[in-house]
């Protein structure tokens, strides 16, 4: 029996079989559940070819978060596939290379504006889209790099971060009451497409490993994506407005 026998998740951010997205769709895959993915515009050409990779073809519907028309035709189209959600992973982040990169000082509030609505309050749109779809109760997860700190180079996308998981602490508040849980997944640096688009990466991941107690492979997003896949399940059924780190232990260390 898999953990998410009988499940169906909704999965966004799948773009190459590096993401943490994508492991943590074909885990799912794995322990039992079905799995639909969203993508737009060009990126979809991407997300279909990586759900050929998966264990098993999974459907890929259009979901810009910042559409309001596809926010509300996301019901509808899932419905095409499912008659129902029992989790949704929020795995979405963008913000202009001008805002990041040592650039923080410089950075201008269009720009900064676009983070803010990509990389968090994405994580209300989608919830809020994917409500009717949870009238049994479930589970949203997203994914976060812990924005308690400020790291070298995020510079604004860490103030988006922080916004992120502000935001899902919020939700978890006022999704409560639908029996809808609200958790986060911090993990440690990660060679993702989205890493690659941050100015100066290697900054932020070149001494991981050695300050964290169990080590850290910044090529294997497994260990992550098994997070995102516990907090789907039943197996946290008391557990809202929480971020668990999967980094190694790095967070809990002094400089």
């Amino acid at each position: 029996m898999g953990l998410l026998d009988g499940k169906t998740l909704l999965i966004t951010g799948v773009l190459t079989n590096a993401s943490i997205a994508f492991h943590a769709a074909r885990l799912a895959q794995e322990e039992g559940a079905e799995v639909i993915l969203s993508s737009f515009g060009r990126q979809a050409k991407l997300t279909q070819l990586a759900a050929k990779r998966l264990p098993r073809p999974a459907p890929v519907v259009e979901l810009d978060v910042t559409d309001a028309e596809h926010l509300a035709g996301l019901e509808a189209a899932v419905r095409e596939h499912t008659d129902r959600l029992d989790a949704v992973v929020h795995s979405i982040g963008f913000a202009p290379q001008s805002v990041m990169g040592g650039r923080f000082l410089e950075a201008e509030w269009p720009d900064v504006a676009t983070a803010v609505e990509v990389s968090a309050f994405s994580l209300k749109s989608l919830a809020v889209a994917a409500a009717p779809l949870l009238s049994e109760g479930g589970s949203v997860v997203g994914l976060t790099f812990d924005a308690r700190f400020a790291w070298p180079v995020y510079d604004w996308m860490g103030v988006a971060k922080a916004a992120f998981e502000a935001t899902s602490r919020y939700l978890a508040r006022d999704l409560g009451e639908r029996n809808i849980r609200v958790n986060l997944v911090s993990a440690g640096p990660i060679k993702t497409t989205a890493a690659r688009s941050i100015p100066g990466f290697e900054q932020m991941e070149s001494n991981w490993s050695e300050r964290a107690p169990l080590g850290w492979d910044s090529k294997d997003p497994e260990p992550a994506a098994r997070a995102v896949v516990a907090l789907c399940s039943d197996w946290f059924p008391a557990t809202t407005g929480e971020m668990v780190h999967v980094d190694g232990g790095f967070h809990a260390m002094g400089q």
